[in-house]
């Protein structure tokens, strides 16, 4: 393994280092957590380190991070993408063990792969996620300020795999100030779940729930159509995703806006 001295590493707690993956036993050790993290028992959805080694060479991104004992507590990979000739950096797995979760790892791993993905010429970097998940829209969407771009239905061809994809400008700076955003309105709630609610300033809003696992799965079920729904009318409308935020206990809300009003922020349709 080939230590770094990325900029990156300032966002890891004290005694935690990185590095680029490419060996054969980093990459198993990778895998290894990558299945554990996810609780894959069928080989067919383990890592590839010939392929992974592969992606190094020729613009991917590999980076794990490390505990002080030198345990790798954190893998994330990706790879170089084209959208109509424009080349950016796509963002496969990142993966945090469970044990390290809530220390900021997530968000270092994410920016040690940006510095991969800048050096290697890219200007952007973009990845999915569960629409139903918000833990993960409020850290891709407001920590790191994502924009929500567009919505993949069944993206891995099986049920309960709808996804968000999100793109992320680059060169990103962890100390950027934060897009400013309103507050959702209170009224939102259970009734409104998965529905599209007019905000101020041309501003929409769409309720969720805050913990789609504690709600019963025809709800949930229920839910994750008209979400679904939502978002194609909303992506349609050339509107984005800049956040997800709590109403409640039991609610959260994505913020859409028109395209037009971020700028440079999200170019590409």
């Amino acid at each position: 393994m080939q230590a770094t001295s990325l900029r990156a590493e300032s966002l890891l707690p004290q005694g935690y280092s990185s590095a680029r993956l490419s060996d054969p036993d980093g990459l198993r050790e990778a895998d290894a957590l990558y299945r554990r993290v996810f609780g894959y028992e069928d080989p067919a959805f383990s890592l590839n380190p010939n392929l992974l080694s592969s992606l190094c060479h020729h613009g991917g991104s590999s980076v794990g991070v490390f505990n002080e004992l030198r345990e790798l507590v954190g893998y994330a990979y990706g790879f170089a993408g084209l959208d109509d000739g424009q080349p950016f950096h796509f963002s496969q797995a990142a993966v945090v063990d469970e044990r390290q979760q809530g220390r900021g790892l997530g968000r270092a791993l994410k920016y040690l792969q940006a510095e991969d993905a800048a050096r290697a010429g890219h200007r952007e970097m973009r990845w999915t996620f569960d629409p139903l998940l918000v833990r993960n829209a409020h850290f891709n969407l407001d920590s790191l300020q994502a924009v929500g771009v567009g919505f993949l239905p069944r993206y891995f061809e099986r049920p309960e795999s709808d996804r968000i994809l999100v793109n992320w400008r680059l060169p990103a700076d962890a100390s950027r100030e934060r897009r400013p955003k309103p507050t959702p309105p209170p009224t939102l709630g259970r009734s409104r779940w998965g529905t599209a609610v007019a905000g101020d300033d041309n501003d929409t809003w769409i309720p969720l729930p805050a913990d789609s696992t504690t709600v019963p799965a025809e709800v949930r079920s229920r839910v994750s159509e008209l979400i679904a729904e939502t978002l194609r009318a909303t992506f349609d409308q050339r509107r984005a995703l800049i956040g997800c935020s709590l109403v409640s206990d039991d609610t959260a809300a994505y913020l859409a806006v028109p395209r037009e009003s971020l700028g440079r922020e999200q170019e590409h349709s």
